[in-house]
């Protein structure tokens, strides 16, 4: 076997603590090694045409590189070798930058740890054997998890790319967070006149298949085959027959149900439709709240429909359909404010999040767009907002910033004035962060303009007195104590994951960070794919985002999507686990550990193995670690693969 080494400089990266040129001399004494140099840029155009050269010059069977991450540049690697006429297989990759040069500032002893990771590469590689991919077949509909404005965006412009979507989402109705606001930053338009024609869209658009109040039950598969369990959540009310009169709210007598798409801050009837703008425009009853479910009397519902569509009866159902990419965007949640003990939040009416109080400011909220005291129905004239609530608080465990809460809290300023001129505001903020376009000029303009009271300084305390709020903070550019008598506070609640994000992320094999948010491939250059094939992130799902933000990711999902769609046949990757039947004895813990349900049992001369789904299997290993008879190994990383490095290490 003749094998070369490439070991790159990297700039300064590299070659300010390692001696390149000597990790290269020692190289060439290793078993098998014909040819090494040092090179100062390995990924660079002219350092991959010097490999391809040198493979063609010295025949070369294999080829190592020392550098950086493989995670990033490992296929750019094999794509070289490749144009060589190598198989991309016959390739290994020594990391060190991240595992020497960043980590260490002593030259010698970085460059003798540079040596034995390259050495290690070198006898992986001599174990190595070429692998070939085997094409399949791919299904060319799309999944989108959820219906707000990210999920919109992602769900039109893949059918508008003429594939056929179906669109999955919890609520009733899609729109998410956004339908619930009254007007957006920095323009402060109408958020309803924006949205309300793309949830149109998406309800008339021939390719698009809407699945509301329904969940994601299961996931299986791999990325062109998935195929997807859906649990469709009983409305009580055929949605077939319904039109969306509204009669039947009219005549409900049970107004008791906590009015969820107005965050609480109102009442609203058993049977309902969460606003009028709701896409699809249908009932749903509450059967918390109706008085046939909880009494097992009343019926005016079904008495006053006139398309005879209630029906008590339904049941869930659980749906499949089979899709070859999925798209999650699953949006966030409020911080709950009830944590802030010294608030009062959840405990004193008066004291809200911002989302209740856009709810407030909305036409279509509950007063009616009259700002009104939760606790007496009083306009409020004095109104104090407090930032970075569930933000930016290591106590809370919520360290990251949730970026728009500065934003909306302007806008929110700005609006109060509008709807009570002769209203005060106070901001009590850490400090403002508005970086996108227009965004620092908003801010101005609510401080300005508007007469917006901004204290720069964290709030200590709120407690009632009287038939009003003390809010007690600290001024730090003063450097004074400042208490403010409110009669309605504001809490810019910040965004956390959605409730029941990381089970997704189970379900769809994907990686979460410890916050629940889920996690990209690469927060660079590759923000809306995940370690998993086929499966790409849209929104807040992925970190707090505003709209422009949530839109642009969801059209970038879009085009993965179409991307991964222009094919009419994928590669599967052929690392993958197989079986050396002579070994297998049978025991099936292979098939207990699989995530991704790749192995099978069979019967093999009247025995049973295990035989693994090579287009299922995501090569992760789990079942080469079970095995105990090492009857089950894994392509490319096999057990004399791996002893074969260690020897190596023991060696030097």
């Amino acid at each position: 076997m003749k094998i070369g080494v490439f070991v790159c400089h990297c700039g300064s990266n590299i070659g300010g603590t390692v001696d390149a040129a000597k990790v290269a001399e020692v190289s060439r004494a290793f078993p098998d090694v014909i040819f090494a140099s040092d090179t100062m840029y390995a990924c660079s155009e002219p350092g991959q045409e010097g490999i391809i050269q040198a493979i063609k010059e010295n025949e070369l069977d294999g080829v190592v590189v020392a550098s950086c991450t493989p995670r990033m540049h490992e296929p750019t690697f094999r794509r070289t070798v490749e144009r060589a006429g190598l198989n991309r297989f016959m390739f290994e990759m020594a990391n060190i930058r991240e595992h020497v040069s960043w980590i260490g500032k002593d030259k010698e002893a970085n460059t003798n740890k540079a040596i034995e990771l390259t050495r290690i590469a070198v006898e992986k590689l001599r174990q190595d054997k070429p692998l070939f991919a085997k094409q399949f077949d791919i299904n060319k509909r799309v999944m989108v998890i959820g219906g707000g404005v990210a999920g919109i965006q992602a769900a039109l412009d893949c059918a508008d790319g003429d594939r056929e979507v179906v669109l999955v989402e919890r609520e009733s109705t899609i729109g998410g967070k956004m339908a619930k606001l009254d007007k957006t930053f920095p323009t402060v338009d109408c958020s309803s006149c924006i949205l309300g024609p793309k949830m149109v869209d998406v309800a008339q658009h021939s390719k698009i298949k809407l699945y509301a109040m329904s969940e994601v039950e299961d996931i299986s598969g791999y990325v062109g085959n998935f195929e997807v369990k859906i649990r469709r959540k009983a409305a009580y009310v055929n949605w077939d027959l319904c039109t969306g009169c509204g009669l039947c709210m009219e005549k409900c007598p049970s107004k008791k149900s906590l009015d969820r798409f107005n965050e609480q801050v109102g009442m609203t009837t058993a049977i309902n439709i969460p606003f009028p703008q709701a896409i699809p425009k249908k009932a749903v009853i509450d059967p918390e709240f109706c008085l046939k479910f909880t009494k097992g009397k009343c019926g005016i519902c079904a008495k006053v429909c006139p398309t005879k569509a209630i029906v008590y009866e339904q049941q869930e159902e659980v749906v499949t359909e089979k899709v070859g990419a999925i798209v999650a965007a699953t949006g966030y949640d409020l911080f709950d404010i009830s944590k802030y003990g010294e608030y009062g939040g959840g405990r004193l009416p008066d004291v809200i999040t911002g989302l209740q109080y856009e709810r407030l400011l909305s036409a279509s909220g509950p007063t009616g767009g009259h700002v009104k005291r939760p606790s007496d129905g009083k306009e409020p004239k004095t109104i104090v907002f407090v930032q970075c609530v569930g933000s930016r608080d290591k106590s809370v465990d919520r360290p990251y910033c949730s970026g728009f809460c500065c934003m909306y809290t302007a806008k929110q300023a700005i609006l109060t004035k509008d709807h009570i001129p002769d209203s005060t505001s106070y901001v009590f903020y850490m400090d403002i962060r508005a970086p996108g376009k227009m965004y620092d000029e908003f801010t101005r303009r609510a401080m300005e303009e508007y007469d917006t009271n901004y204290i720069r300084g964290r709030v200590s305390m709120i407690y009632p007195k009287g038939d009003k709020l003390l809010v007690r903070g600290v001024d730090t550019l003063l450097g004074a104590q400042v208490e403010v008598e409110a009669d309605l506070v504001v809490l810019a609640a910040g965004a956390e994951a959605a409730v029941g994000a990381p089970q997704l992320a189970e379900k769809l094999r994907i990686s979460y960070d410890k916050y629940g948010f889920f996690m990209e491939s690469h927060p660079k250059l590759r923000p809306v794919e995940t370690n998993t094939a086929g499966v790409y992130l849209a929104g807040s799902c992925q970190g707090p985002k505003d709209i422009p933000a949530s839109v642009a990711q969801g059209s970038a999902a879009a085009a993965k999507v179409l991307s991964l769609f222009a094919k009419d046949k994928l590669e599967n990757d052929p690392m993958i686990s197989f079986v050396d039947i002579k070994r297998c004895v049978g025991c099936a813990k292979c098939i207990q550990v699989c995530p991704f349900g790749a192995i099978k049992e069979v019967d093999f001369r009247g025995e049973p193995k295990a035989e693994v789904i090579e287009t299922v299997c995501q090569g992760c290993g789990l079942c080469t670690a079970t095995c105990p008879q090492g009857a089950i190994q894994l392509s490319h990383f096999t057990d004399n693969q791996i002893l074969a490095e260690v020897n190596a290490l023991c060696q030097l």
